[in-house]
């Protein structure tokens, strides 16, 4: 979801045959990409939005999603990584960590 210098990121941390997708671009939609990492892991990058899909479509991926994906959050096997929590009262400590991009997973204020 970043874009930006993170792509080259990616590139890096991708397993050999690899997949990457692209649903938003945070840090820049113009990057400069090495073709060789491309090539010598046989990565692929594809992208999509849900923008200019119609309501059907839009339709039938929540259709797939319920049938495929909520029962493995349901079963447990499918869980968000969570890098950290901060108190609602702490909501800056919690933007600054955004803010250096150091944290792996998400970030979560709580009550």
């Amino acid at each position: 979801m970043v874009g930006g210098d993170y792509v080259a990121r990616n590139y890096a941390v991708a397993a050999f045959d690899g997949r990457i997708v692209q649903i938003a671009f945070l840090h820049g939609r113009k990057v400069e990409v090495d073709l060789q990492t491309i090539m010598a892991k046989r990565l692929t990058h594809t992208g999509s939005t849900l923008r200019p899909r119609s309501v059907a479509e839009k339709a039938e991926i929540i259709d797939a999603l319920k049938a495929r994906v909520w029962p493995l959050v349901a079963a447990g096997r499918c869980r968000p990584l969570i890098d950290s929590t901060f108190p609602l009262a702490e909501a800056a400590a919690a933007h600054r960590r955004i803010e250096n991009a150091d944290h792996i997973g998400k970030i979560v204020l709580t009550l």
